[in-house]
């Protein structure tokens, strides 16, 4: 399998965003990006389609979750885009991912269907109350949503990578397993509760590292960006 740095894109305009990326003009391989909710919100589709027609892999990190017929309509709203990923919350249940999968059905390279199952920002306090007093622990409130995701028609998995190592133990088939909440050793953690190093992601078998702050607001991103791919993929690049 495929595995990869996706560098997060986190910012609030096209042109800041086109700016950072310009830095890589002179690299023989444009990064793996990631477009989320900010950027996307605020450049639309159309920054999304010019990335791909520069040649841009992108993870559009949406995090749908409604009722299965609005899913699966919003996923064939953006099948124009010829996104590499999209993200789905594995809260909103198997029958979601089931219309989401029916809807791209007809595409020749559909995206790859993520689940996101707990979110990187929240400590085990902060997850419980979000659930409503739920008692799994991380490890089993993650496995829970994937597995219940994958059976809907999932590709792979969004969660911490420390729960990555429980995930490839106790899933026995395969599905790319895509971590944010990578932070080089002695980076801030930022906002991000449940964090690993590339090295650490890389020895419990995860396919895609999603890093944004460590080589966005680096001094230079380039040479961040190639340090940390060298300590994920080493001599696999």
């Amino acid at each position: 399998m495929e595995k990869d740095v996706i560098v997060a894109l986190d910012f609030p305009s096209a042109n800041v965003a086109r700016e950072f990326l310009a830095r890589f003009d002179g690299e023989a391989r444009k990064p793996f990006v990631k477009v989320g909710m900010e950027l996307f919100y605020a450049a639309g589709p159309d920054f999304v389609l010019e990335l791909k027609t520069k040649g841009y892999k992108i993870f559009l990190d949406l995090k749908l979750h409604d009722i299965p017929n609005t899913v699966a309509g919003a996923v064939r709203s953006l099948k124009g885009l010829g996104v590499d990923m999209l993200t789905l919350h594995a809260s909103g249940g198997r029958e979601m991912f089931m219309r989401a999968r029916e809807a791209v059905k007809d595409m020749k390279r559909p995206p790859i269907l993520l689940a996101v199952t707990v979110l990187t920002s929240f400590s085990d306090v902060g997850r419980k109350e979000a659930l409503l007093g739920e008692n799994r622990s991380a490890e089993d409130a993650v496995y829970h949503l994937a597995h219940l995701a994958l059976q809907g028609g999932a590709d792979g998995v969004v969660s911490s990578a420390m729960e990555g190592k429980y995930l490839r133990e106790h899933i026995r088939q395969s599905f790319p397993l895509v971590c944010p909440g990578i932070r080089p050793a002695g980076a801030s953690a930022g906002d991000q509760k449940r964090v690993v190093t590339p090295a650490d992601a890389r020895d419990i078998g995860v396919d895609y590292i999603v890093v944004g702050r460590p080589i966005t607001q680096a001094k230079d991103p380039v040479a961040a960006y190639k340090a940390i791919k060298e300590e994920f993929l080493g001599g696999s690049q």
